[in-house]
């Protein structure tokens, strides 16, 4: 039970991490907002937190699926808390939060889907660069999923959150879409690349 709360307080606090990227990316935009969004995932990485998207990919034993489920509600949970701050605090986040949220609906799900496969083999990869004490990969592949316009499952946590007035049934599907878009990118690696290695 020590452990699952651990992991639970890990994940809230690495959704927390996160959000302050989408926080600074909404303030500033272009280029420099989505450098500046590496923050969050350098300081998850620095600090051992727990992100669905770092830990998607390194998946191995049956019990990590209900401890990635639960990674997920807590990254969620530390979104969910921090939408709820800035958006009362800081009310100009809102005009482009809403146009990330207007723009994922329009795509629809299966495009999110893919958009989201592209974002979770560049964290696996970054992530595990920043295993290795490599961090420069953290910083380059933050800004590379924004700038191509991909989608992070927990990043949009933030922005959907953020605007509640836009929760719907589509909305979720789209973020069912991305959760497991995310899930099939952090596993490229493993799928394709090292089963060849094996050959």
């Amino acid at each position: 039970m020590k452990q699952e709360i651990a992991i639970l307080r890990s994940a809230i606090i690495a959704g927390i991490c996160i959000s302050i990227g989408c926080v600074v990316n909404l303030r500033v935009g272009g280029v420099a907002g989505a450098v500046l969004f590496a923050f969050g995932l350098l300081a998850v990485v620095h600090y051992k937190l727990k992100l669905y998207t770092g830990t998607a990919g390194f998946i191995r034993a049956k019990g990590d699926w209900s401890m990635l489920g639960a990674v997920l509600i807590g990254n969620i949970v530390g979104c969910a808390l921090t939408a709820l701050a800035c958006t009362y605090a800081q009310p100009d986040i809102l005009p482009p939060d809403l146009a990330i949220v207007q723009s994922r609906l329009a795509k629809g799900p299966l495009a999110c889907f893919l958009l989201a496969i592209g974002c979770g083999f560049i964290m696996t990869t970054a992530v595990q660069f920043g295993r290795e004490g490599k961090f420069l990969p953290l910083l380059f592949g933050v800004p590379v999923f924004i700038l191509c316009g991909f989608a992070h499952s927990v990043a949009d946590a933030f922005y959907f959150l953020a605007v509640p007035e836009l929760y719907s049934i589509d909305l979720l599907i789209v973020y069912i879409a991305e959760v497991l878009g995310n899930f099939a990118g952090c596993n490229l690696y493993r799928w394709v690349i090292a089963k060849q290695d094996h050959i």
